[in-house]
């Protein structure tokens, strides 16, 4: 019966010590941001979810699309209803996993550059990508910075023809989210 009783105590132990290592977000930020010579465009979105498993590195975010606001209304309409069709694809998801994970000690205050790889879903399209993030640990907490371009076109996002030259074919997306250790 002792053994018993140790072996629950034990996988308990052992249980809450992976949960330990998760940490998670609901107030990331994601923003974005294109240019060229007749109009820029900027949009931010304050509310992305994130997981970060620190014991074996894996990461995932969401953020809902419709979520996004920009300076100037119409720009979010046609953003939502003509771009993206946030009502066909209401989010946009990364699925990934952090590759020298190991690099990051949740117990020791630092910063550290690490390689991200997975899978960004936008617009119901999904591609590999690969970037690098910065992560910065103080007094427990964990602050994931990131910046990447996309092609436009690689996610089936169409720009009509009318307004081709106002919109970049590339954006700037750059990510900064603060993770507290999730607690059961």
């Amino acid at each position: 019966m002792k053994n018993v009783i140790f072996i629950f105590v034990l996988s308990m132990a052992l249980l809450n010590q992976s949960d330990a290592q998760k940490y998670f977000t609901k107030t990331g930020v994601i923003s974005f941001h294109s240019d060229t010579p007749i109009e820029k465009i900027e949009a931010q979105n304050k509310s992305s979810n994130c997981v970060l498993d620190i014991a074996s590195g894996k990461l995932e975010f969401a953020v809902l699309i419709k979520g996004f606001q920009f300076e100037k209304a119409l720009m979010q309409e046609h953003f939502n209803e003509n771009y993206m069709e946030s009502n066909k694809f209401p989010k946009a998801t990364f699925k990934g996993q952090i590759d020298n994970y190991s690099k990051i000690d949740p117990a020791k205050n630092g910063k550290t550059t690490v390689k991200v790889s997975g899978d960004l879903t936008i617009h119901g399209v999904t591609k590999k990508m690969t970037t690098d993030a910065v992560i910065t640990v103080v007094n427990g907490k964990i602050d994931a910075d990131a910046q990447f371009s996309i092609l436009v076109a690689d996610y089936g996002i169409v720009i009509p023809a009318l307004v081709k030259d106002q919109i970049a074919k590339s954006v700037k997306v750059m990510v900064d989210a603060t993770l507290d250790l999730l607690k059961q």
